[in-house]
């Protein structure tokens, strides 16, 4: 299955791609080539180079950050929020077809 994933990006663009169930959004914005998801550590929760916002409509589907992913959101580039998330901590489910994220100006 797929789904299909938005990010709005800072200077008002917006890439759409069809992400794999089980991919991590980190992995899809890098393979997508979205600008301002960088990904350094590959996924293992230790940079916040993947630091995205969550679209309002979307924060129940996308779940919150755990304990790890909360203290790591405190360093990031640009201001956590309640909409906060890493992107290599959210997993593609039927359930996020569609879903939107924001990247922030870093």
């Amino acid at each position: 299955m797929m789904a299909k994933i938005t990010w709005n990006l800072a200077n008002g663009s917006i890439i759409s791609a069809e992400v794999a169930d089980g991919m991590n959004l980190m992995n899809a914005a890098v393979a997508n080539n979205v600008a301002g998801v960088v990904g350094e550590c590959g996924g293992c929760l230790s940079c916040a180079t993947c630091h995205v916002y969550v679209d309002e409509d979307w924060t129940d589907r996308a779940g919150k950050p755990g304990d790890i992913e909360d203290a790591m959101l405190e360093i990031t580039e640009a201001p956590k929020t309640e909409f906060s998330r890493l992107s290599c901590q959210v997993i593609v489910s039927p359930a996020l077809d569609g879903l939107v994220l924001i990247v922030p100006q870093g």
